[in-house]
């Protein structure tokens, strides 16, 4: 199979600093792949090297089977890296009329209506960008990214800066890219988003992969018993369920993972403990994120570090 993305050892180190260390990843075609990682994970610095903006310093990545730098490979993504720049004094419309001169011929006119159209923005392409709030500009950025109507975009925090109803639709604009075939490779921290329009994803920590699944499977595979206790009995609970993991959530409760809520209620009753409540909950990608990213968190997003030269 022609994977949409694959790479294979790909390495990123500034100086002393493994911004992305051997990542192994394969991204089918017509796949909405979310990409997920806290700040400083390295998302847009893996990003970068798969535009070509940033070097590896080893590994390989391959778009659709050709290995990078390819300019063929490259011709055939669309993307949006971090927030758009524009021409804050021309308009919408302007602004992507200027963007299709550029790169292989397409019907300009034509083509910048379709994307504006596609985003919804054709009622306000006339305006001038400096007039745009954010979202408007993230709806533009995604407009320049489908332009020239790529097998394969790659969007980091498409969402960022939408109200509700923007990030409804836009949910529903990349379930219908991937509807005709487009990959979709994305980045966001509003993992209830993720959860709803992805199909797989993968999770990056300090620079590694450390879990990659479908959406459904991932759920699955982790769900967790809510117990309720005294505040003052979690520490002998968290004691008696050692052959668990185990986590506090809130006050009152542990969270036990892949477990069976009997088996943990009678481990518990043989202490002298006994639940106000024990019942299974259902973990969220959200949850599962957390709970693998809550050992390392850094201040800042080592992703912003300049690009290789």
């Amino acid at each position: 199979m022609d994977y949409a993305i694959r790479c294979a050892g790909l390495t990123k180190r500034y100086g002393s600093r493994l911004a992305v260390h051997g990542l192994n990843l394969a991204v089918e075609p017509g796949q909405v792949f979310g990409f997920l990682g806290p700040n400083g994970s390295g998302k847009t610095t893996t990003m970068r090297m798969l535009l070509g903006l940033v070097r590896p310093t080893s590994g390989q990545a391959w778009i659709h089977g050709r290995p990078l730098p390819d300019p063929v490979g490259l011709a055939e993504i669309g993307a949006m890296i971090e927030e758009p720049g524009f021409h804050p004094w021309a308009t919408g419309r302007q602004n992507l009329e200027l963007l299709a001169l550029s790169g292989p011929p397409l019907r300009q006119r034509e083509a910048v209506r379709v994307a504006l159209d596609r985003v919804g923005l054709a009622s306000d392409a006339s305006r001038r960008v400096r007039t745009y709030s954010q979202g408007m500009r993230q709806r533009l950025g995604l407009a320049a990214a489908l332009l020239r109507q790529p097998s394969l975009l790659i969007l980091d925090e498409p969402i960022n800066g939408l109200d509700p109803v923007g990030i409804q639709e836009m949910r529903t604009l990349l379930g219908e890219l991937a509807d005709v075939g487009t990959t979709v490779f994305l980045s966001s921290h509003l993992l209830s988003e993720i959860e709803q329009v992805c199909d797989r994803v993968a999770v990056l920590h300090a620079g590694q992969l450390v879990e990659e699944g479908s959406v459904a499977d991932l759920a699955a595979q982790h769900a967790m018993v809510r117990v309720t206790l005294g505040p003052d009995e979690l520490p002998h609970a968290q004691q008696v369920l050692t052959g668990w993991q185990t986590h506090v959530s809130g006050p009152d409760a542990l969270l036990v993972e892949q477990a069976d809520p009997r088996a943990v209620n009678q481990a518990l009753g043989r202490s002298g403990l006994w639940a106000r409540e024990i019942r299974r909950e259902r973990a969220t990608l959200e949850n599962r994120f957390l709970h693998l990213t809550s050992e390392c968190r850094s201040p800042k997003d080592s992703d912003d570090a300049p690009a290789a030269r």
